[in-house]
């Protein structure tokens, strides 16, 4: 890429953080700092590459998407890492937010269903230099177990209920950021307390695709 044009690539990246996430209250600077640094564009479809610092998801093949900025970012910040965190991600999708978090913990580990999705996006984390993040092809349901307790687990894409054995894996005072839900979804966070309860709380209505695989065979609570 020429000077002028990785110029004005960055100068996106501040105007995205400035008007759609700044703007809307996300605060955490470490979080500021790792948006304006990762090259969304790199992790779209050429295609796609002038709507990717734009105020919406964008399509990343396989009836997927990469979120909306501000999502990205709040639900990074809704973490609340620690220093040197350890993080698992469920839905590894383009990387994006893979990379974003890469920026902010010591380890990522990513699990992303899709078989084409988990190598494309593993290849491309690989050649931007993240070395601290893992990526596996799998059901992300049970989680990684070799690699738990995480101080944060961050899930992008939408059960109905939650996969109990991700809140098993929590550490004590992480929070897990996930969007529950059907038609309606609603994003949440579920933080484990010192003696082991889980909280609960309702941050704001979202959309994202369903989650697949082993959740599909559990009963609704309705059934």
């Amino acid at each position: 890429m020429s000077s002028g044009a990785a110029d004005s690539e960055a100068k996106a990246r501040a105007r995205m953080v400035e008007t759609q996430i700044a703007a809307r209250g996300v605060r955490d600077p470490r979080v500021l700092a790792a948006m304006r640094k990762v090259p969304r564009h790199l992790f779209v479809d050429p295609s796609a590459h002038s709507q990717a610092y734009e105020d919406h998801p964008v399509p990343i093949g396989n009836n997927q998407t990469i979120s909306q900025p501000y999502i990205v970012a709040l639900m990074t910040e809704l973490l609340e890492l620690p220093p040197k965190g350890r993080v698992l991600e469920i839905g590894t999708g383009s990387g994006y937010q893979s990379a974003v978090l890469a920026e902010i913990a010591s380890e990522v580990y990513s699990i992303e269903i899709l078989p084409e999705l988990a190598r494309a996006a593993g290849n491309k984390l690989k050649e931007l230099g993240y070395t601290n993040v893992e990526v596996r092809e799998g059901d992300g349901y049970r989680g990684w177990s070799e690699h738990a307790p995480f101080d944060g687990i961050l899930v992008t894409a939408a059960p109905e209920r939650i996969p109990q054995p991700l809140l098993d894996q929590l550490a004590v005072g992480g929070r897990m950021v996930i969007p529950v839900g059907g038609f309606f979804q609603e994003l949440k966070v579920f933080t484990k307390e010192k003696d082991g309860h889980v909280s609960e709380k309702d941050i704001i209505p979202v959309r994202f695709v369903p989650m697949t695989g082993e959740i599909e065979k559990e009963k609704t609570p309705a059934e």
